[in-house]
């Protein structure tokens, strides 16, 4: 960056930056000597405070992880505890279907044949039930699958106020004055 003096009263100066060219106010030139520079950091001093906020911002991020993984791991059990649900009524189903048959099969050779009318009854409280015994629980898997999908959404939603609490923690946004005054300097 190169300065020329314009002579107009030594108020402007003229300034090219990588061949963009423009007129600016001279900056008084501060003597830092003079003016009593505050001394170098202590770079033992610097490492020291590097090193403590790296360790508080390790800490941090690992404490966000491990509620995660808390998180997850619950909804993984539950997902287990629903799998294991749904196959229990499963193999209930089955054995209900597998003992009906074989009753109706051992009452059917061990009586003499009944009315037409009284089978046909026992049949059909049979799949009645049956039907009964798959809609609750096809009911009970819903509300399960509801329930963990309330979950999901609980943690989303923590998920996403965590990411506006970050946003809204911005050193830019505890004085915003300075933030404007700032760019204004410029």
């Amino acid at each position: 960056m190169a300065t020329a003096d314009l002579g107009e009263g030594d108020e402007w100066e003229l300034v090219d930056d990588d061949g963009f060219v423009y007129k600016r106010k001279k900056r008084p030139r501060l003597d830092l000597d003079a003016a009593g520079a505050p001394p170098p950091p202590d770079p033992a001093d610097e490492d020291k405070s590097w090193r403590e906020r790296k360790r508080r911002a390790l800490t941090k991020l690992r404490e966000k992880y491990q509620s995660e993984i808390g998180q997850w791991e619950l909804l993984s059990n539950t997902l287990k505890a629903l799998q294991e649900k749904a196959l229990t009524r499963q193999q209930q189903q089955q054995r209900n279907e597998h003992t009906t048959n074989t009753a109706s099969s051992s009452d059917i050779t061990a009586e003499l044949p009944r009315p037409s009318e009284n089978s046909s009854d026992s049949a059909d409280r049979r799949l009645l039930d049956d039907l009964l015994l798959r809609a609750e629980a096809e009911e009970a898997i819903i509300q399960d699958a509801s329930n963990l999908c309330d979950m999901a959404e609980a943690i989303c939603s923590q998920q996403e106020e965590l990411m506006k609490q970050s946003l809204f923690d911005l050193p830019v946004w505890r004085s915003p004055r300075e933030l404007m005054s700032f760019l204004c300097d410029e």
